[in-house]
């Protein structure tokens, strides 16, 4: 039976209500990524036009990178790149990379972070909008990265015929990838978590 806390007001918290919030929390954040497996599920059947669903587009990304002999993180973001389009239609890329930040390096999250703005690289134009907008980017280590990422797995990644990996594939490889923060403000100066 889970243990619950009586204050009221977080102001009023004493040391042996985090020694209860840390234990009873550890459950719920060791099943992060099975909440991260369900949510790149509700991608699944939705096309928005495009010849592949959110899924397989996130899949066929992910398939390229490890066929193309990526590291373990750099799969997973290429694998969970998109995941906010479920809840960020208009910032979907900040979604994706504020759930990435705290398991893999700063250069991965820029590149999830940016990925929207070099993706226009291909369509801004058709928009209205300037294709050309990554290159106020020009300058930052990760730009090369970010291009890179974007015409070898991002763009291609709309083939209904193409490799597609199914999500079981990646499954291990987004477990330990979110096995341990990197980094995160709940770190303290040892390394080790606070909870």
């Amino acid at each position: 039976m889970e243990t619950v806390t009586t204050f009221t007001n977080l102001g009023n918290a004493i040391a042996e209500d985090w020694a209860t919030i840390t234990r009873e929390s550890a459950p719920f954040i060791a099943a992060l990524p099975d909440r991260i497996l369900a949510h790149l599920n509700l991608l699944a059947g939705d096309f928005g036009g495009l010849p592949v669903d959110r899924l397989t587009h996130c899949l066929q990304t992910a398939t390229r990178a490890h066929r193309d002999g990526r590291d373990e993180e750099y799969v997973v973001c290429a694998l969970l790149h998109d995941i906010g389009d479920v809840l960020g239609s208009y910032n979907h890329a900040d979604l994706a990379a504020t759930i990435l930040q705290p398991f893999v390096s700063e250069a991965n999250h820029w590149m999830i972070e940016k990925h929207a703005i070099f993706q226009g690289y291909y369509f801004f134009h058709y928009l209205g909008l300037d294709r050309h907008m990554r290159d106020q980017y020009k300058d930052h280590p990760q730009y090369r990265q970010t291009v890179e990422f974007c015409a070898l797995y991002d763009a291609p990644a709309f083939d209904p015929k193409a490799e597609t990996l199914p999500l079981e594939f990646f499954e291990p490889m987004l477990r330990r990838v979110f096995a341990k923060p990197k980094r995160s403000i709940y770190q303290r100066a040892s390394g080790k978590m606070a909870y």
